[in-house]
């Protein structure tokens, strides 16, 4: 089943302030703003169309400005502004020194701030960015009304609690990926010996002092504690045996682990934190079991020697740790959009100890993971990737220094006859990432429709490690750990280089188990990478192209001592080094890493950082723009946003240049007729539980009557629940409003309220429930039991709905539509006709829309069997793209051929899953 089946959307409301009318506070730049409320006048309408963009935004009666709200909107939502408090340039605001929590809430209410009660988001819902940003206003603004002293201390501890949750979250992952990074090559050691006094030592620790190539009393081998002889076909087969078992219990026992006790453990971690940034909420996915079972999973993997890596995993294991510290401060904790906040600097501070690259891990949250990335985001970024980084260097696990073990420092300088080779290996690098990527996808396809491999991902992971331990012992490059190998790779030639690696005369068989080694990895990778363990695919990729890259070095460095005097090597000292196979290596790992991941600027400053020197910048962003213009020609999306694809996770890149047709959103959305409405008074506790209880839709629009269309608001099941909940004990016949009981003293922006009366119950009538009273149906005028049947006061659940919802006039375009949806973060818009309620766009339907596009320019012919995880979202695709397709290819055996895949479509049925 689809993540998409479970998918609550939209959940919770867009809400960022409202009045007593409808009529929206608009929270902006002008000096001139909310805080004129206090004087009884009323909006002048005329002046909200003045705007060239005016026409695509209707003004709503009752609803609010809409294109005062889609300016509200961009400014704080999408830039992160915060209003100005401008009680501090006029003398308006009435005092509140003597002000209890029940007059604060009443004050907020008269002036806009109210945001309405708000439960808890749901599992797999989409978090509403205008109500949470909402109440972070809210709550500054309680804080600023604070007077003297104490005030300020509460501000200054307040401002404070974001900087401890910074720190904590960069001291706390630099200890844990120590903590990985020391145990996991204890236990990587353990296949091949172990130290003889002290047990629990790394061999690396074990002999300290002794090169690695000499011999070490205190380290004894498994065949040598046998007294075999370690070049002997016995103590070969012996320390095979045991490599095998050794890697097969690893990768199992860790395979055990995230199956049946942290489940969101799996995988990478990083296509689900990209989801949640952008306003996804995954329950459990960052909690504390998650964080533990993560890191020990993570150390069981690279100890088995499978090929993945951990420095993708960090990143989640870093947003884990941000997140269990966030529980110390229940307003960030609470807060979804300040949470993701400090969840996107907390990734950038498992990149900085993954790498050892701080600013590397800034730019990695920027290019890669952000959804919105304001400034001072990237100043917390910068803070957690600092402290991370420091924090690591003073823990010091390498006992070396430095931060990672493939640092390495180049003194000599390239020559520009290079550029050429350099860009080849680009080239190569985009073509292994754009095949990485279809193979790893095919492979996850194929796993997940093989039921013997589905229903057993324990055995599957066996099996993976029992083939990765037979091909990668005979081999000296892909038998030690990734880690170790990629600082193999990267090192100038020296004497102490393992295998032939910087012998010239035995370049043939290097050169062709290096190609061995990158062909071997390749496939390795894309098949590990999905299964039931915790593995990220960074680090194999930068050690296939490096393997790949150090190939090619060699090749030049044989070329250039064979023939000296050639004109491409003039510039080259006569007895001096003249290549650096070391370099190539280098170039390979940045441009796969590009290819892969279709990372260009953070990857050109991690791998700066990784090797100081400023000279060779150059070299790697040569190889990494080729790779990225190659792997761009094969794959528009990089493997993290292919698998949230392959995943169905509804994210919309708000950076995708993706064309979207130019038609209008009239024919996507679903119509008015097909939505389950509510009135705005005739309602009953009885007919709000049945409509409950009968529908499927996850949400409800609010109009004042059926003869009347005008858009009063919007509520989801999900907070309608909520409310009947709090009157469990209400006869079923007590009325229910969502307008304003009783009227108050109008102001700016909030006119008269719409009273309650029995003229209101009067007009509603039509088809009853059970018990008699009205469901929905009107009936002109005509006098039902819809209200008059109870004389209870009525129930007023005006605080549980929003009451300005985003909306855009019917004839809008879809590009305007989709943009809105990416850059603002939102679920749903309503489309109206001069106020009348016209139709319902949700995220989720621009998602599939945008998706079966992708699906139409890749295969017209495997599209609906690749994307028919439900009826809903089959005939969803079939209606998008029965109108759009011609748009784009103009061909109308494609339209008609969609077209049919639509005959059976329940518009009813489909608005209601997606709303």
């Amino acid at each position: 089943m689809s993540t998409l089946d479970h998918l609550d959307e939209p959940s919770f409301d867009t809400q960022a302030s409202s009045g007593n009318n409808g009529h929206q506070l608009v929270n902006s730049d002008d000096e001139f703003n909310s805080d004129l409320d206090d004087f009884p006048m009323e909006l002048d309408d005329s002046n909200l169309h003045s705007n060239s963009n005016a026409g695509h935004l209707n003004r709503i009666p009752g609803v609010g400005s809409s294109f005062n709200k889609v300016k509200n909107s961009f400014s704080n939502a999408f830039f992160f502004r915060q209003p100005r408090n401008s009680f501090s340039n006029f003398n308006l605001q009435p005092s509140t020194d003597n002000f209890d929590d029940e007059d604060y809430e009443q004050y907020n209410v008269n002036h806009g701030y109210n945001i309405g009660k708000k439960i808890e988001y749901e599992d797999l819902s989409a978090i509403d960015w205008q109500m949470e940003y909402a109440k972070e206003r809210e709550r500054k603004k309680k804080l600023e009304l604070q007077p003297g002293f104490y005030g300020k201390f509460l501000w200054l501890l307040d401002i404070s609690h974001i900087w401890i949750v910074l720190i904590l979250t960069g001291i706390s992952v630099a200890f844990v990926a120590a903590f990985i990074d020391v145990v996991s090559r204890w236990l990587g050691d353990v296949k091949f010996g172990h130290c003889t006094d002290a047990f629990y030592l790394p061999r690396e620790y074990c002999c300290s002092g002794i090169d690695l190539k000499d011999e070490c009393p205190r380290w004894v081998s498994w065949e040598t504690s046998f007294h075999l002889r370690h070049d002997g076909v016995f103590g070969y087969i012996l320390s095979y045996l045991f490599y095998l078992v050794f890697t097969v219990m690893f990768a199992v026992a860790a395979s055990i682990l995230v199956l049946f006790y942290a489940p969101h453990a799996r995988f990478s971690g990083m296509p689900e934190i990209k989801t949640i940034l952008s306003g996804f909420v995954m329950k459990g996915f960052l909690g504390f079991k998650t964080l533990i079972m993560k890191s020990i999973g993570l150390i069981l993997v690279v100890a088995s020697g499978l090929w993945v890596g951990k420095e993708g995993p960090l990143v989640h294991v870093a947003c884990c740790c941000a997140n269990v510290a966030m529980m110390l401060f229940p307003q960030y904790y609470r807060n979804e959009a300040i949470k993701r906040e400090v969840l996107t600097a907390a990734a950038s501070a498992g990149i900085s100890v993954a790498f050892g690259s701080p600013i590397g891990g800034v730019l990695f949250s920027l290019e890669q993971l952000s959804y919105y990335f304001p400034e001072r985001i990237l100043w917390n970024s910068f803070v957690a990737a600092m402290v991370a980084g420091v924090s690591l260097s003073f823990i010091n696990p390498l006992r070396t220094g430095n931060l990672v073990l493939f640092q390495v420092v180049y003194d000599r300088v390239w020559h520009r006859f290079e550029l050429v080779p350099f860009a080849i290996i680009g080239v190569l690098g985009g073509l292994y990432g754009a095949f990485f990527i279809r193979l790893n996808i095919y492979f996850a396809k194929w796993r997940q429709n093989n039921q013997f491999l589905s229903r057993r991902p324990v055995l599957e992971v066996a099996i993976v490690a029992l083939i990765t331990g037979i091909v990668t012992f005979p081999n000296i490059y892909t038998k030690i750990p990734t880690a170790l190998s990629l600082s193999h790779l990267f090192q100038e030639c020296t004497e102490s280089a393992p295998g032939n690696l910087c012998k010239n005369e035995s370049w043939v068989s290097t050169f062709f188990l290096l190609v061995l080694s990158t062909i071997q990895g390749f496939f390795l990778t894309a098949y590990t990478f999905g299964t039931n363990i915790p593995a990220g695919l960074i680090m194999p990729s930068m050690v296939n192209g490096a393997f790949m890259g150090r190939a090619i070095g060699t090749l030049i460095q044989t070329w250039r001592l064979r023939n000296p005097g050639f004109i491409l090597f003039e510039s080259c000292p006569v007895d001096g080094v003249c290549i650096t196979p070391g370099v190539y290596a280098l170039v390979g790992a940045a441009s796969t890493l590009c290819g892969v991941t279709h990372l260009t600027v953070s990857t050109v400053v991690i791998m700066f950082e990784l090797t100081g020197a400023l000279n060779y910048v150059i070299p790697i962003m040569t190889g990494v723009m080729v790779s990225k213009w190659v792997s761009d020609a094969f794959n528009r999306k990089g493997i993290y946003e292919t698998w949230i694809q392959f995943k169905e996770y509804p994210y919309l890149d708000n950076h995708n240049d993706q064309p979207i047709p130019d038609v209008a959103v009239e024919s996507i959305m679903t119509k008015v007729e097909d939505l389950t409405l509510i009135p705005a008074n005739g309602s009953t506790v009885g007919s709000l539980h049945d409509t409950l209880e009968t529908s499927s839709s996850r949400g409800f629009p609010i109009v004042k009557s059926q003869d009347d269309m005008t858009l009063v608001g919007y509520i989801t099941s999900n907070e309608l629940r909520r409310a009947l909940i709090e009157h469990t004990n209400t006869p079923r016949d007590t009325p229910c409003t969502f307008t304003a009981l009783e009227p108050t003293t109008p102001t700016l922006g909030h006119g008269a309220s719409d009273s309650y009366s029995a003229d209101d119950a009067s007009s509603i009538g039509g088809r009853q429930d059970a018990d008699g009273v009205s469901l929905f149906e009107f009936d002109g005028g005509h006098n039902h039991a819809a209200i008059g049947a109870s004389s209870a006061a009525p129930v007023n659940l005006r605080e549980w709905a929003e009451l300005d919802p985003m909306t855009l006039s019917w004839e809008s375009s879809l590009q305007l539509a989709a943009s809105m949806f990416a850059k603002l973060g939102l679920r749903f818009i309503l489309f109206t006709d001069k106020g009348q309620l016209c139709g319902l766009l949700t995220r989720k339907d621009v998602w599939l829309l945008l998706n079966s596009l992708d699906d139409l320019s890749n295969s017209m012919n495997e599209h609906f069997e690749e994307n028919s995880a439900s009826t809903s979202s089959l005939t969803a695709r079939g209606r998008l793209l029965s109108t759009l397709s011609y748009s784009l290819r103009g061909s109308e055996d494609e339209v008609r051929l969609l077209a049919g895949q639509d005959d059976d479509y329940d518009e009813t049925h489909q608005s209601q899953e997606s709303a």
